[in-house]
């Protein structure tokens, strides 16, 4: 073999990351799967062998960023263990804040630098100069050459992140007991199907596998060979097609685009999300089945929803739950509102007063929230009111920060959490509540996956102003007497996104079925499945393919 050709394969390449849309991917799986038919069944080993081959995974995806994937693991691997074996509550708390505080000071150096120092020059036109110190160190190290005046952010860290946070918070609460030995620790925080772009495993959930006699069966097989096909399908025949051939021109330069198109291209970046995410996880649950575990399921068909909060109930599920029991019920959840949770709102309220410099806002700002509290204060249904809602829509607006260091997405989160607290109040109210009625679960669907559409305008455009420039368009300059021309001349674009809606909303029922035929045929179907999805995906496939969407989070 070239020994430049194997160095490439051996070592990371900046412009060519280990992704499951490459063949390379697939020789390396072929590779991990011969070498662990050759082990599974003594767990040790097993656990032993993925742990390094889920490193070298996430060397080739992110060069020496793993030394803080390692840094994590070690760190919660030893508070894990302490926070065990000590008895006295108050220390053990502490040692979980420690956990907390450790790891999301990581998170927030390589994620919110840029953010903070600019927050700072806004509000002190003090100019702070951000680079990349492991960077320096780095090459200083061990001779490498990153750059370091710029700080690149580790794929998969907010999800890793998460995960080693869930470790020491279920051993606090008694949820799972630590792990015999920090090489399979490491093997759960790095398993490679799920490091990237999640779902975002528990503790509680994974470490149980480990100690687990491997099995699978025929049928389990064939799944897991499903969710491969069907997740690489989605991938490359939705969210790339959709994305190259129509979605990626308007929002590069949406002022060259009528309303129509722009509301073809928010429409068509819904289902290009979804089919993007959905379809990696798709792979990466197939994968893990193959090896012998399982993952949690991380969509339930999120376009299917009637609600706001039916869709939080369906989309990103490893994440809401996560959220949910790590961040919402914690605050207070919908019982009350704890000191945490005012104490967010007040620094909130001064952040965004401070960023936007107007002296109206902060004026406002200040009678809501000293109105909010007076209220509270001397009347018992308006601090219901208040409690109820304010740690959903903090839980809202943190989740939106997770996703991105931007006032986009903090807008993102807040504006879903919006609808989540008027949806909450609304039913109570409202004549079309009973969902038994199909026309009404009909404008239920309707009006929500227009209003996550349109809320994905701050998730896909640069800028806050472009985001609102694009949701102008709409009204203002339609195109009605263009509309049929757009839909002729780009006729693919619409055929591929109607067919993906069409088959999302699939009854579940009949989806449940496929899968199982899927998973009881024989080896020689599964083989001749795979190769036709190969031929479709080898002719539809776009010149460059697309990096994952929640690489970027």
């Amino acid at each position: 073999m070239n020994s430049g050709l194997l160095q490439g394969w051996l070592t990371y390449q900046e412009n060519s990351p280990l992704l499951f849309t490459q063949k390379y991917f697939w020789i390396f799986f072929g590779l991990v799967l011969g070498i662990y038919s050759m082990m599974y069944k003594h767990t040790a080993r097993r656990n032993i062998f993925l742990f390094l081959v889920s490193l070298f995974f996430y060397y080739k995806t992110s060069g020496f960023y793993f030394f803080i994937l390692l840094f994590s693991t070690v760190v919660d691997f030893f508070i894990g263990r302490a926070i065990y074996e000590n008895k006295v509550n108050w220390q053990r708390q502490s040692l979980v804040a420690l956990s907390v505080v450790l790891n999301l000071l990581v998170l927030g150096y390589f994620k919110y630098a840029y953010f903070v120092a600019d927050f700072i020059y806004d509000l002190t036109g003090i100019e702070i100069t951000v680079q990349n110190t492991f960077a320096l160190w780095t090459n200083k190290a061990l001779g490498t050459n990153f750059i370091f005046e710029k700080i690149l952010l580790p794929v998969g860290i907010s999800f890793f992140t998460f995960q080693t946070i869930s470790y020491s918070v279920d051993i606090y609460r008694g949820h799972v007991k630590p792990v015999k030995n920090i090489l399979d620790f490491g093997f759960y925080v790095s398993f490679f199907p799920q490091l990237v772009a999640g779902p975002i495993v528990r503790a509680s959930e994974f470490i149980p596998q480990l100690y687990a006699p491997y099995n699978l069966t025929k049928q389990q097989a064939g799944l897991g060979i499903f969710w491969i096909l069907n997740g690489l399908l989605k991938k490359l025949f939705l969210a790339d097609y959709l994305a190259v051939q129509f979605i990626d021109r308007v929002f590069d330069n949406p002022q060259l685009y009528s309303g129509f198109e722009t509301m073809s291209a928010l429409f068509g970046y819904s289902m290009q999300v979804y089919a993007d995410f959905s379809g990696y996880t798709d792979v990466a649950i197939g994968i893990a089945v193959l090896l012998g575990f399982t993952l949690p399921k991380n969509f339930n068909s999120p376009y299917k929803a009637s609600s706001v909060a039916d869709f939080w109930r369906r989309w990103h599920l490893s994440l809401s739950t996560w959220l949910r029991d790590y961040l919402y019920i914690p605050l207070g959840g919908n019982r009350e509102g704890s000191t945490a949770s005012y104490l967010i709102v007040f620094i909130f309220f001064v952040f965004i007063s401070l960023s936007v410099g107007s002296a109206m806002l902060t004026l406002v700002l200040a009678v809501a929230f000293g109105s909010g509290f007076l209220a509270m204060r001397y009347s018992s249904v308006a601090a219901r009111w208040v409690n109820t809602n304010i740690n959903l829509m903090l839980t809202m607006v943190l989740g939106g920060l997770w996703h991105g260091s931007s006032w986009n997405f903090v807008t993102w989160g807040a504006l879903n959490g919006v609808g989540l607290v008027i949806y909450k109040n609304w039913k109570k109210i409202s004549p079309w509540a009973d969902r038994n009625k199909w026309y009404n679960r009909a404008i239920g669907l309707i009006l929500t996956l227009v209003f996550i559409t349109f809320t994905r305008a701050w998730f896909r455009a640069p800028t806050w102003d472009g985001a609102i420039g694009i949701l102008r368009k709409i009204p203002t300059d339609f195109g009605w007497s263009t509309a049929a021309e757009v839909i002729a001349s780009n006729w693919k674009f619409y055929i591929v996104l109607v067919s993906g809606y069409l088959m999302h909303w699939i009854p579940s029922k009949y989806k449940w079925q496929m899968r199982k035929s899927v998973s009881n045929s024989s080896p020689y179907v599964l083989f001749l499945m795979a190769l036709a999805s190969s031929l479709v995906i080898y002719q539809i496939l776009s010149a460059e393919v697309q990096p994952f969407i929640y690489f970027a989070f």
